[in-house]
């Protein structure tokens, strides 16, 4: 299992004051050191935690793989086009929300989405989807001669939390808040069988999957035993930990979860 580690939330906590500490540059020696295998950004149009000059110093000067996280944007698009990461994960994104809250919606605009996939193969870079995990969506992604996919695992990161701990209803609105202890259980193990067969069914397509959101030292070894997803992308819960172990140490704890 290959681990792509989030850096936002370190650009997040320098926004937070306005300041130039903690820069994520800082952070690429300490990633590669702890055996990630690239390094995930998300680009935001309201730029709320990487800002261009990083995307700008990330890449130019990371020695592992980035994975630029980017939504439908003309401006966006056009940095990512000149940066040239090695890969572009297309993203929803919505300025007021806390944190990406699903998947792409791929049938929305096809063409433009086609276009757009197209301009960054043409710039040699490898092309992502962030995706809820339906039969429609990886069939499209598909169809749209991308390389990979990203699952969106929310809704099972939510379950999970709602199952095992005490957040209750801080992880969004959904229909399953109230649901009994049991219910959430057999809820999650849909949630797992589904990843299991679509993460196969994309594989048989010629599809490289990977899968990521809300995925933390309690909720992630279920999904890393599945063998067809190749990747976990995984920031917050590191970053969040990296606060009382280091960021190394984190990085570590979390590899240690992924051997299959």
């Amino acid at each position: 299992m290959k681990l792509g580690v989030n850096i936002d939330h370190i650009a997040g906590l320098r926004e937070a004051r306005m300041i130039a500490d903690p820069n994520p540059l800082d952070a690429l020696s300490i990633v590669k050191r702890a055996g990630a295998d690239q390094i995930t950004i998300h680009l935001r149009e309201d730029r709320r935690h990487i800002q261009d000059i990083d995307a700008l110093n990330i890449i130019y000067h990371s020695s592992l793989p980035i994975n630029l996280e980017c939504a439908l944007a003309p401006e966006i698009i056009n940095i990512v086009c000149e940066l040239r990461p090695h890969r572009v994960t297309i993203v929803p994104e919505k300025r007021e929300e806390v944190t990406t809250e699903g998947g792409l919606n791929i049938l929305m605009d096809t063409t433009h989405l086609k276009e757009t996939i197209e301009r960054f193969q043409n710039k040699e870079i490898e092309v992502s989807l962030f995706i809820d995990p339906t039969l429609e969506n990886i069939e499209m992604a598909k169809e749209l001669n991308v390389e990979w996919i990203e699952f969106h695992t929310g809704k099972y990161a939510n379950l999970y939390a709602m199952l095992y701990s005490n957040l209750s209803n801080t992880h969004h609105n959904i229909p399953e808040l109230e649901l009994p202890r049991k219910e959430l259980a057999q809820l999650i193990e849909m949630e797992l069988s589904n990843l299991r067969t679509l993460s196969c069914d994309a594989m048989e397509m010629g599809l490289k999957v990977a899968a990521g959101h809300g995925l933390n030292y309690q909720n992630v070894k279920e999904i890393a035993e599945i063998e067809t997803i190749e990747e976990l992308n995984i920031g917050q819960s590191i970053v969040a930990r990296s606060i009382f172990t280091g960021l190394e140490q984190a990085i570590l704890d979390m590899r240690s979860l992924l051997i299959r």
